[in-house]
């Protein structure tokens, strides 16, 4: 059995995205849940500034809707719906707002058909199926020997490439949802000038695990690649 079956000195290359996903989940939960604490000046829930946003866009058919876990609000294209947790959907806190309006921001990216988060869309089946296939690929390749082993590891390789480019895809679709949040809040005097920064804060550290997300992709790419390499040689 080859010695990087089980560890290999490329392993090593997962840590910075590891240590960033981290610092980024700290940042995340400590911002908002800062400023879960902090209410709104309007007075506003989370759904009722979301659902400000969508109405002023026009879009007054769009469900909000309760899910259950924490930070598991998203927006759902297919359904053309608003889900958002609990605790943001009825929150009148800066972080609810924040992010209802976030979300609200990507559906004012479907309906400006934003070419990002088209792109995105799109991307979207393959992604979920390399998830997958590229784990099985590459082990198999690792356990064969012969031929057969390098072509097996260098599709998972191209694969796993794809799922790195959605993450490098996700990052402009991502931030510019935060934009959009941040200029609608303002812009519909949902927050004042003086709570701006505290949104920012929330949205932004909200935006690092997205980095980081891409940063342990792209290690994760560079260590395949390596072992690949190293397969190669032997």
């Amino acid at each position: 059995m080859p010695y990087y079956y089980w560890w290999t000195p490329w392993d090593l290359l997962l840590i910075p995205g590891l240590l960033l996903g981290l610092y980024a989940q700290f940042k995340l939960m400590s911002a908002y849940g800062k400023y879960l604490e902090v209410p709104v000046e309007s007075g506003m829930t989370g759904a009722e500034a979301a659902r400000h946003i969508l109405d002023k866009a026009g879009l007054t058919d769009m469900p909000i809707e309760v899910t259950e876990g924490r930070l598991t609000d998203h927006f759902d294209p297919i359904k053309k719906a608003l889900f958002l947790s609990e605790e943001n959907y009825e929150g009148r806190s800066i972080s609810a707002v924040s992010v209802a309006a976030h979300e609200a921001g990507h559906a004012l990216q479907q309906q400006a058909s934003y070419n990002m988060f088209n792109l995105r869309m799109l991307m979207v089946p393959a992604t979920k199926f390399a998830s997958f296939t590229w784990m099985v690929l590459f082990f198999i390749g690792l356990i064969l020997r012969g031929p057969y082993s390098y072509t097996l590891m260098g599709i998972a390789i191209g694969i796993f490439s794809v799922i790195t480019l959605f993450q490098l895809v996700t990052l402009p679709v991502e931030f510019d949802a935060s934009r959009r949040a941040k200029i609608k809040l303002q812009e519909l005097g949902l927050v004042t000038t003086a709570e701006s920064p505290a949104v920012s804060t929330v949205l932004d550290a909200a935006a690092m695990t997205y980095v980081a997300g891409l940063v342990s992709a792209v290690m994760q790419l560079l260590r395949l690649i390596m072992i690949a390499n190293s397969r190669d040689r032997d």
